[in-house]
């Protein structure tokens, strides 16, 4: 089960496990056609209902969901003091509740497999702060503690839970970022860009591939010692 796994980095490890043999069902909020074999289901993420009215269609059709990558997430900026309580509440709703919801949904059958593959799409927010974004900030850190808990109590279950943190990459989210900072500062595009990727030592967004190559061996039979990690994907940003 991919969340969130029609659009941008999403959409690519959608493409990389079914390139690979996996089985995959895509859960988003409208329904979806895609352009490579899987199955799709429809859910907010944030609905626990609805959530778990998701998996038990996927697991009707294929079975059991052995591999979890929560992915669904959403992005909003405001200094501090203008970030209401419904823009918070929004932030970990998404961010942090639907990993939660789905995690809770997809874990009895790993367990009763014996074998099971987390992992949670992060940020490289929840490693480090970020100005104007602390509520997105706060609720990928959330992530990782979640993350790093998890992996500790299924350590001995034969199921490992890691995280992957991108930075700026080249996806829907971050050119929404990008004509917000082109709307508010009157930059341009390219120098909302150069500011973006100002700390990556590479200077330059990250493919939505390179998150997916690094969900993917997080998968294998053979990443089984890998647990409770969060793996930067940020050209060196973040060490």
């Amino acid at each position: 089960m991919v969340t969130g796994g029609a659009r941008g980095i999403g959409a690519a490890i959608t493409g990389i496990l079914t390139a690979r043999g996996v089985r995959v069902t895509v859960l988003s909020r409208t329904p979806q056609t895609l352009d490579v074999p899987c199955d799709t289901v429809s859910a907010d993420v944030a609905d626990p209902e609805a959530v778990a009215q998701a998996f038990r269609l996927a697991t009707d059709r294929s079975g059991p969901i052995h591999i979890l990558v929560n992915n669904a997430g959403q992005a909003a900026s405001a200094p501090f003091l203008k970030t209401g309580s419904e823009l918070w509440r929004q932030m970990m709703a998404v961010n942090v509740d639907g990993v939660f919801h789905c995690t809770q949904a997809a874990l009895p059958g790993m367990l009763a497999a014996g074998w099971g593959r987390i992992v949670n799409v992060a940020s490289t927010a929840g490693l480090t702060g970020y100005a104007y974004v602390s509520a997105y900030c706060a609720a990928k850190h959330a992530v990782i503690g979640l993350t790093r808990a998890l992996a500790l109590e299924l350590a001995s279950k034969g199921i490992t839970v890691n995280a992957v943190c991108p930075g700026y990459t080249a996806s829907d989210m971050t050119q929404q970022t990008i004509e917000n900072i082109v709307a508010k500062t009157g930059r341009s595009a390219e120098q909302a860009v150069a500011a973006l990727v100002e700390h990556n030592p590479q200077k330059r967004l990250i493919d939505p591939e390179e998150v997916a190559s690094a969900v993917a061996w997080l998968c294998l039979l053979e990443s089984q010692a890998i647990t409770g990690q969060a793996i930067a994907v940020a050209g060196g940003e973040i060490m």
